[in-house]
């Protein structure tokens, strides 16, 4: 047990004992079931809730979960979701009937774990245990579980769901996954169990995905083969093996992950009307999802940086960090753009261990203006280096480049404010550490 640990109690202030989880372990990323499942086991945690969601992908893990959580509570059950990264508070990663914990909850819950484990955990383990003892306390019909990275030997895989989804699978996180769709798509169906239910809302399905979900004899239902959905105008429709829903109200998530819920809860035992999700899909978002801020939001940065309101331009904040990211926002941003009558303004800030060039290539044509901002931290890229790229990137497709650097994400919002008006957009993307930062300076 490392030393630190002395002091820290179930009273001890949530911050030093989130420092305590992020030095616990040698490695802060160990992939592996071992070490948290004997812990789990011990504690009789395995079993959060008598009804678990796990739901893996590449991108669009969030919203689905955050689609499936508004139905099934509008729906008269109790849910419990764990999820991750967190943008500003830790607290976020746990929700309880869509309520945050507050400290003290994680707090005695960590203390709990601290006291049962016998060696050490990465930052995960630990707050992927805590999230189960807090479920289990609860006492809750349903827990979703969000897949941290990959799947086969996530620590959220020593559950065995009821039912698991997989969104979308696309390359990111190669030295943990591989470099290719088939090795990712294998890593990913590690969260299938055998006879159970088996979601895949990925259109082009690794070959290794499908044959492994076969090999387990999963209820497989994937996009355009068991269920589809088409956009009508301000409506689309969704069509499953048993179930038909026509005229449902668009969203403010990616329809595809939508309907990869809707085809979720057509394998589920619980009772759901057409009227429940009409009203959720009304309803539903999710911070920093390609998410409009309002102006109630926005005022307190006008006055600080005593920017008359009648000139502020619309912002949009999005944490997307990968290539597939990258061409859906490239999409949504192509549609904006021919709704208004001025430019679109980035402040991007990637981490340095991430697909750069593949998450701004696609992004070059429709933005108009860019500020490269630097982010702190062991993972943190500079804003010259992302500028570098982006001059890589614009010389290979003869694009006109208009970017400038920032120290700080503070500094580059603040150049994007000086060169913009009310007929402009300023898009802030690039990563969770950038949004989060973002909604910081609010």
């Amino acid at each position: 047990m490392n030393n630190s640990t002395v002091s820290l109690t179930a009273t001890s202030p949530l911050a030093q004992w989130l420092s305590y989880l992020e030095n616990s372990h040698f490695k802060a990323i160990d992939l592996g079931l071992d070490r948290i499942k004997s812990v789990a086991k011990a504690l009789d945690l395995l079993t959060p809730a008598p009804f678990v969601i796990t739901v893996g992908g590449t991108n669009g893990k969030g919203t689905t979960c955050r689609l499936l959580e508004t139905v099934l509570l509008k729906a008269g059950y109790r849910v419990g979701v764990y999820s991750s990264p967190h943008l500003l508070r830790y607290n976020e990663r746990v929700r309880i009937q869509d309520q945050e914990l507050p400290d003290e909850a994680h707090t005695a819950s960590f203390a709990f774990i601290e006291q049962h484990k016998r060696e050490s955990l990465t930052y995960f383990e630990f707050s992927t245990l805590s999230a189960l003892h807090l479920f289990k306390q609860a006492k809750l019909d349903v827990v979703i579980l969000e897949v941290g990275l990959g799947g086969r030997l996530d620590a959220t895989n020593i559950v065995d769901s009821d039912v698991a989804v997989i969104t979308s699978i696309d390359i990111d996180h190669v030295d943990f996954l591989g470099a290719d769709r088939e090795q990712i798509g294998f890593e990913k169906a590690g969260i299938f169990r055998a006879h159970k239910p088996a979601i895949i809302g990925e259109p082009n399905i690794p070959q290794r995905l499908l044959e492994h979900a076969k090999s387990l004899g999963c209820q497989i239902s994937c996009r355009d083969q068991d269920w589809h959905f088409r956009l009508q105008a301000e409506h689309w429709d969704w069509c499953g093996q048993k179930v038909r829903l026509k005229n449902l109200p668009c969203c403010q998530i990616p329809l595809a992950n939508a309907a990869t819920a809707l085809a979720t809860f057509e394998q589920l035992p619980f009772q759901i009307s057409e009227e429940v999700i009409r009203q959720s899909l009304q309803e539903v978002e999710l911070v920093g999802r390609f998410q409009t801020l309002k102006p109630d939001v926005l005022f307190p940065l006008a006055e600080n940086l005593a920017k008359p309101w009648a000139d502020f331009p619309q912002m949009i904040i999005d944490v997307g960090h990968n290539p597939h990211a990258a061409l859906y926002l490239a999409e949504k941003l192509t549609a904006l753009k021919a709704k208004i009558t001025g430019k679109i303004v980035a402040v991007c800030g990637i981490l340095k261990d991430k697909d750069a060039q593949g998450v701004l290539s696609p992004l070059l044509p429709v933005i108009d203006e860019w500020h490269c901002v630097t982010l702190e931290g062991y993972r943190g890229q500079s804003g010259q280096a992302l500028f570098v790229t982006l001059q890589q990137i614009a010389q290979g497709q003869s694009h006109q480049l208009h970017a400038n650097t920032a120290s700080s994400l503070a500094l580059g919002v603040k150049q994007a404010l000086a060169t913009t008006t009310a007929h402009d957009v300023i898009l802030v993307f690039g990563s969770f550490h950038t949004v989060g930062e973002f909604l910081q300076l609010l």
